[in-house]
């Protein structure tokens, strides 16, 4: 059974940072890629950021491209999304998943099970 505990989330102001984390169960985790997605109010999910199962890939959506960095530690289960120079419009509930292969779009999780997510929420 998959299980995904995202955390890290929270308020804060523009151009700030967080980092989010998120602990994976059910799956030999380093077996998978791994990726990171948002949704706002109103909106479908969307992928934010992808890592490869051994960590030496990664890709983003072009609204993040050069503000986050998303990694892994695969002894500990983890993935992280590091986010930086934060924006309003980043304001969402994130999600992280396992990665169907290969290592390209379209991101797809592996099933529909998803964790609680976490609350980013970015005011100006």
């Amino acid at each position: 059974q998959v299980q995904l505990v995202e955390s890290g989330g929270g308020l804060v102001q523009a151009g700030g940072s967080l980092r989010l984390s998120c602990t994976a169960s059910g799956r030999t985790f380093s077996d998978y890629h791994m990726g990171w997605f948002r949704q706002a109010p109103g909106l479908e999910r969307e992928f934010v950021a992808a890592i490869s199962s051994l960590g030496f890939r990664t890709s983003y959506a072009d609204s993040v491209k050069g503000r986050f960095t998303i990694s892994r530690d695969n002894p500990k289960n983890t993935v992280y999304l590091q986010m930086n120079s934060l924006k309003p419009e980043d304001t969402a509930v994130y999600y992280c998943h396992y990665l169907r292969p290969p290592f390209t779009t379209p991101w797809r999780a592996i099933n529909d099970s998803w964790g609680q997510g976490t609350q980013v929420t970015v005011s100006l």
